[in-house]
């Protein structure tokens, strides 16, 4: 681990980016151009000292999951996270199609960061296609919950809506089974295209043993991609709204940027821009 040309490189990535290229508002006049560090920390779901430490050379080897994190918060390209994984005395990850869709496919490449930070009254976020939540802009997070402040392990939509009784929570009662059955058909697809993605695979066979409802729909075997739907959302502080879920697909890295939004004028377009001064007020108090 090179420490001195890490902290450099943080520094200095840091340093070129503007709010505006992340999503946040600019706030109150800033000596110095680019983000702060504690943007950059919450961007990247990690404490504010732990990145103050990497910047100052003096923090310990950051794990690949904060590495890969750190990737997507800065917008760095493919080879500019390869070489902060080099610093770091890592590994790169490889392409998807060398390893079965292992950690290479969870870079979010910065043109559709851009879309989704330009994103800023409407909730979108990138998931993979097994699930995993890779970037949220701040609507999302105040919609679905922020999935940088989980563990990595617990950023997965599917793994939460069969696991976690909480996750249940945002969608009224009467659609948690269709939403269910959609998540496994889903996951069956997925899995069927490519049979040796060890971390789908074990993904299913974690939920079948831990999940009896997951384990009965898996025998059922059905089969559907998911796309655009409509979805209703019970979140705590604005009530129930029914949202439009536009689903643009890359197919070269399996990762789905899912936008929401509410038909003009209705009363969940209404609560969808109170979410907004919800989000943004969430952001300043953390």
């Amino acid at each position: 681990m090179d420490r001195a040309q890490l902290a450099d490189f943080l520094r200095r990535s840091r340093a070129r980016l503007a709010p505006s290229d992340v999503g946040l508002a600019a706030g109150t006049r800033r000596r110095t151009p680019g983000l702060r560090r504690e943007e950059v920390a919450q961007l990247a779901g990690m404490s504010a000292d732990y990145y103050t430490r990497l910047e100052q050379s003096r923090g310990p080897r950051p794990s690949r999951q904060i590495l890969g994190s750190l990737a997507r918060a800065l917008r760095l390209s493919e080879d500019e996270r390869d070489h902060l994984f080099h610093l770091a005395g890592e590994e790169p990850p490889r392409a998807a199609r060398d390893t079965g869709g292992a950690d290479g496919a969870e870079h979010v490449r910065p043109g559709l960061l851009l879309v989704l930070d330009r994103l800023d009254d409407t909730p979108a976020q990138v998931v993979s296609d097994t699930g995993d939540v890779l970037a949220q802009n701040t609507m999302a997070a105040a919609l679905v919950g922020d999935a940088a402040s989980r563990p990595p392990g617990e950023r997965n939509l599917v793994r939460r809506f069969f696991l976690d009784p909480e996750a249940r929570e945002l969608f009224p009662p009467g659609d948690r089974a269709e939403h269910a059955r959609r998540h496994v058909a889903h996951l069956r697809a997925v899995l069927a295209a490519r049979p040796e993605d060890a971390r789908a695979a074990a993904l299913v066979g974690e939920l079948r043993c831990r999940s009896a409802e997951f384990a009965s729909l898996w025998e059922e075997h059905e089969v559907g991609v998911r796309r655009a739907d409509v979805k209703r959302f019970q979140h705590p502080v604005v009530g129930l709204m029914e949202l439009e879920c536009e689903v643009l697909l890359s197919a070269e890295h399996g990762q789905r940027l899912i936008v929401y939004t509410a038909r003009p004028g209705s009363e969940s377009y209404e609560r969808l821009r109170l979410l907004r001064v919800v989000g943004l007020q969430d952001f300043v108090v953390r």
